[in-house]
């Protein structure tokens, strides 16, 4: 085989990787952007390897990409960008192959924005030690390698890691998808119509909800409400419809109820831009975590899966 055949051939090998190494990525980092940097960055390094000395390309790509990941997660200026108070998970539609396997509760769950988020809590290590155990199935050994540490190593981040999340995981299991998505809707149509009770009514006593942006445009930080009562008359201010919103948004959204990251989410949209998603964590029949994400950077593969997508008809078509 000439070396322009084999090139070609190791280009289909890496390619046919692609997606679930971006999932792979996207579930270390959070972001969709930086998972897709890094996994360029891992065909640079397929391209520049003697890839006749590798044994098991799908191993040693896994590891190249973790490992790029985990060098972005140590740098100084991500750990500043994400102490500051200023990250949320970049939202992704149900259905992008960047979510990655979803066979298993643990695998659907370990992409959850619940989860993403509380993964800040965990070391670089302990992170990707969950994700390849958790996500990929991975054994202890195989993670070993991966990570150039010990077996017992592994088994030790990945308890610590399940420690952590677990303990501050809200919520038993999985939401039935029809039952979330009639609370999401009463909940929606409560704040509309600006019926606080029955808003706080819909929320667990410990609600919490989270925005990155706030009437006058994107907040510089985080804007943080801890009581159902706050989170209703967040709720309440932020889904009436005004002027001044319409202005700021470009024009008159459609309301659209689209399951982002395996669970129910609004997504505002205005001549086919989502130019705003609000995602709920649901448990027990009521809301335990709402989040309000309108950074256009945090919406670019959110919009273009979306332009691929055929929506159902939207809750309102002129909010």
């Amino acid at each position: 085989m000439d070396s322009t055949a084999t090139d070609g051939f190791d280009t289909n090998r890496f390619e046919a990787s692609r997606n679930r190494l971006a999932s792979l990525a996207y579930r270390l980092l959070g972001s969709a952007a930086d998972a897709q940097d890094a996994v360029q960055d891992a065909f640079l390094h397929w391209q520049a390897a003697d890839r006749q000395r590798i044994e098991v390309p799908e191993a040693w790509l896994a590891k190249v990409v973790t490992n790029l990941c985990l060098d972005r997660l140590r740098s100084a200026r991500v750990r500043r960008e994400r102490t500051v108070g200023a990250w949320l998970p970049e939202p992704l539609l149900d259905g992008d192959p960047m979510l990655g396997p979803a066979d298993t509760f643990e695998q659907r769950e370990s992409v959850s924005l619940a989860v993403l988020t509380l993964m800040e809590r965990l070391s670089p290590l302990e992170r990707a030690v969950y994700v390849l155990r958790e996500a990929f199935s991975y054994g202890h050994a195989e993670i070993a390698g991966i990570l150039d540490i010990t077996e017992s190593a592994s088994q030790q981040h990945l308890h610590r890691g399940r420690r952590h999340i677990t303990t501050a995981r809200r919520g038993g299991g999985e939401a039935d998808p029809a039952s979330a998505r009639r609370v999401v809707e009463e909940f929606f149509a409560a704040a509309s119509s600006g019926r606080t009770e029955r808003l706080v009514a819909l929320l667990t006593d410990d609600a919490t909800a989270v925005s990155d942006s706030n009437a006058a445009g994107l907040a510089k930080t985080l804007l943080r409400y801890d009581t159902p009562q706050r989170v209703a008359a967040l709720a309440r201010a932020g889904f009436r419809p005004t002027p001044a919103k319409r202005r700021l948004a470009g024009g008159t959204p459609a309301v659209h109820y689209a399951p982002v990251n395996g669970a129910p989410a609004l997504l505002f949209v205005v001549d086919g831009r989502v130019i705003g998603a609000v995602t709920f964590d649901v448990a027990d029949g009521r809301i335990t975590t709402v989040r309000g994400i309108g950074a256009p950077a945090r919406l670019t593969r959110l919009n273009e899966k979306w332009q691929q997508h055929r929506p159902d008809t939207p809750l309102i078509a002129r909010w």
